[in-house]
């Protein structure tokens, strides 16, 4: 039986969480709290497995609540966040704590009841419960943010490149791309395309963050927009994203079509599109996620001559997608977080 602590200050939203949860016989709903105070207070007693974390709350709130989990109780925390710009940015600072997943409230309350919302949320914190919490997670405030500088995002970005980076990651994604993504130089013989799974709004919070960090341009991709040397783009929520050809230049194509085993943007959708270019190196990666996307995708690019890569299990926050993709017997190398950066820098180069 997985113990569920809830903590919300909306009664209405404690009472929904609790009627999905129950519904499912694996999970029991222990207790609530109205604020962080409240949730601290109550852990010692309850002995949750899982807590489900509202972020905006009077007294206490959602952040401070998680520093105090992570830094004394190493319980999973799955954050409930509101659809806005804050909202995005709050969970994104949530995740880089230590918070282990999310789920969005809708704009329209009663919806959360759902079929898919119910889904969604009872999957989210059965994942949860299953994660170990890393003590030596390293959080967004203890890494050193590169200064901006003027050539930033600027280096050679109109000379030729030979090779694309493809990256396939969900649960955990945030904090591995902030491992992974800063790493690479400004100068990198390539450009990089990624597939995060979040919601529409949450990807561009992500970019920016992540450009922070970084030096490299990062950012989310647009439109008929043309990928550049020493650039990353990420694939816009609920938008699937595709690289073509034009000649020796490659070019970002979003569209809205069905999503792919409830998923959009798709990595599978992405890869897939990456493996039939031309004329460059192909370099595809998945990365911590639950689920299988990206292990088709990843599979063509290996048939078309790319090189592939996953994430090993013991670093993976979920090891759903690298298991998939390392389960097609089509990836090259198998790595833990912390050296994907120097492996394709080595791959790729630098110019």
């Amino acid at each position: 039986m997985i113990k569920v602590l809830v903590v919300d200050d909306s009664a209405l939203i404690r009472k929904i969480v609790i009627d999905i949860l129950e519904e499912d016989q694996e999970i029991k709903v222990v207790g609530t709290a109205r604020n962080g105070k409240d949730a601290i207070e109550k852990i010692l007693s309850l002995k949750p497995d899982v807590i489900t974390l509202d972020i905006e709350m009077p007294i206490m709130d959602g952040i401070s609540t998680l520093k105090e989990i992570v830094r004394n109780h190493k319980i999973p925390v799955v954050m409930l966040s509101s659809l806005t710009v804050k909202g995005a940015d709050l969970t994104l600072k949530a995740l880089d704590i230590g918070a282990v997943d999310f789920v969005t409230k809708p704009k329209n309350i009663f919806s959360i009841g759902s079929i898919s919302e119910k889904n969604k949320l009872i999957r989210k914190v059965k994942i949860a419960s299953k994660i170990r919490i890393d003590e030596k997670q390293r959080t967004f405030e203890q890494i050193k943010l590169f200064e901006e500088d003027e050539n930033k995002g600027k280096y050679n970005t109109d000379n030729p490149y030979d090779n694309i980076i493809a990256i396939a990651t969900s649960t955990g994604g945030p904090k591995a791309l902030q491992e992974v993504i800063p790493k690479l130089p400004y100068n990198i013989n390539g450009t990089i395309v990624v597939v995060q799974h979040m919601p529409a709004g949450f990807t561009k919070s992500l970019a920016i963050r992540l450009n922070s960090i970084s030096q490299i341009k990062v950012k989310e991709g647009e439109d008929s927009e043309k990928l550049k040397r020493g650039y990353c783009y990420i694939a816009p929520g609920d938008f699937h994203m595709n690289i073509y050809q034009q000649g020796n230049e490659f070019f970002i194509k979003l569209n809205k079509e069905e999503p792919i085993s409830g998923l959009r943007p798709s990595a599978d959708i992405l890869m897939n599109s990456v493996s039939k270019l031309n004329g460059i190196n192909k370099i595809g990666i998945v990365l911590t996620g639950m689920g299988s996307d990206g292990s088709k995708g990843i599979s063509q690019i290996k048939n078309k001559g790319g090189y592939t890569m996953a994430q090993d299990e013991k670093t993976s926050i979920v090891f759903g997608m690298p298991r998939s993709a390392i389960d097609t017997g089509n990836i090259d190398l198998v790595l833990p977080l912390d050296k994907f950066g120097n492996e394709i820098i080595k791959r790729a180069g630098v110019q």
